[in-house]
């Protein structure tokens, strides 16, 4: 199964490892510590020119990780993936 992550981004559902809401997570200095290093490792894929709400973690087939910026909120991406009952509210 594939997620639709805006624009012309998909990615397979069994490589997210995580979906997170920008306003939550980027409080903590830890994440924050983790998208500048992502940023700068040419890690992160920007799919969206609007403001971004959510943040998807992925792991890549090279044994990395991604990391998607989207305009979808991360309540619509958990929906998408079809395992809404399996994952706990953040």
């Amino acid at each position: 199964m594939y997620l639709h992550l805006g624009q012309d981004t998909v990615v397979k559902t069994e490589d997210v490892v995580g979906i997170f809401d920008m306003d939550n997570a980027t409080v903590s200095k830890g994440t924050k510590r983790f998208l500048a290093v992502a940023q700068k490792s040419g890690q992160v894929v920007n799919v969206t020119d609007e403001l971004p709400k959510t943040f998807v973690l992925c792991h890549t087939r090279k044994g990395g990780s991604r990391v998607y910026i989207s305009q979808i909120s991360s309540a619509t991406l958990r929906k998408r993936t079809g395992y809404i009952d399996h994952i706990a509210n953040v």
